[in-house]
């Protein structure tokens, strides 16, 4: 894995990771203002949310980094099979 593939797979992790994150400890707040939804949260906690997800990519991406580096997964195998599948038909 190169140094470009190894950085964009983690901003996919990354960007899967967020929307896992998002919703956990919301709050919708009582007090409805005028312009506002009636399920906006109350404090969204963003800084912290960031700091999580940022955490939970690392430790998927290292994971998925020791599959590939330690040949767990063969990548290109896969993709082989799949060309000869693709040429039998």
């Amino acid at each position: 894995m190169t140094i470009f593939t190894g950085i964009i797979l983690y901003m996919m992790i990354y960007w899967l990771a967020i929307f896992a994150v998002l919703p956990f400890g919301n709050k919708r707040t009582q007090e409805v203002v005028l312009g506002n939804s009636h399920s906006a949260p109350e404090n969204a906690n963003m800084k912290r949310k960031f700091i999580i997800t940022g955490i939970v990519a690392a430790i998927i991406w290292l994971i998925v980094f020791a599959l590939i580096y330690f040949d767990v997964i063969d990548f290109y195998e896969i993709a082989r099979k799949m060309y000869e599948e693709d040429q039998l038909k």
